[in-house]
């Protein structure tokens, strides 16, 4: 994914680690959302484990999905991630 982007899809959220963007996937995924998880490549590299918390996970959404996901998980939304992907 280039640039934290697809074209066609927005990033809804950012988590620290695998495991709580993984979480947040579910959530979109149970409500009929789909979502992808992009995170760089850095810590695979390396060896680091990002399900520890370790690395940023971005959470990405389809455009036309992107404010009922943000509905849906409130204060978690980033609601400046958008701008920050552009």
């Amino acid at each position: 994914m280039a640039q934290a982007e697809r074209q066609g899809w927005k990033i809804v959220c950012r988590a620290m680690g695998l495991l709580p963007a993984e979480a947040i996937q579910g959530r979109l995924a149970t409500a009929g959302i789909p979502a992808v998880l992009d995170y760089d490549g850095v810590s695979r590299m390396l060896g680091i484990p990002i399900y520890a918390g370790t690395g940023e996970v971005r959470i990405l959404v389809p455009i036309e999905r992107l404010a009922e996901a943000r509905e849906l998980l409130g204060p978690e939304a980033d609601d400046e991630a958008e701008d920050d992907a552009e």
